[in-house]
């Protein structure tokens, strides 16, 4: 990933094609170690490539993958009416819960 940073680095500093000793020189200014092979191997792959249209295509490829969470299948219960007074109790049990978390800071804030 620090590869691909630094080369980002440098392609925004308006170098359209780093080459392997800018992206050492922008590794070394903050004091990360340059591994040649991964380098070497980032700019084979996009030597020749625009790095706008390398972003939109990564984009398009992340937007196909779920990002987890958001799409939880919940089964319908069959007994009906013996499940709604099971989900109120469950809500006012969190209720609770978030208000004993407020009290966390001890009585003192950082900013204070």
């Amino acid at each position: 990933m620090k590869v691909i940073a630094a080369y980002l680095l440098a392609v925004l500093g308006g170098n359209t094609c780093p080459t392997d000793k800018d992206l050492k020189k922008i590794l070394g200014s903050v004091g990360a170690e340059a591994d040649d092979d991964r380098i070497q191997l980032l700019l084979s792959q996009v030597e020749g490539k625009d790095i706008t249209e390398l972003i939109a295509a990564g984009r398009e490829k992340l937007a196909s993958v779920p990002a987890g969470g958001g799409a939880v299948a919940v089964a319908a219960p069959a007994g009906g009416g013996a499940a709604a007074p099971a989900a109120e109790e469950k809500k006012e049990e969190k209720k609770v819960e978030e208000k004993e978390e407020s009290d966390d800071d001890m009585g003192f804030s950082l900013f204070d």
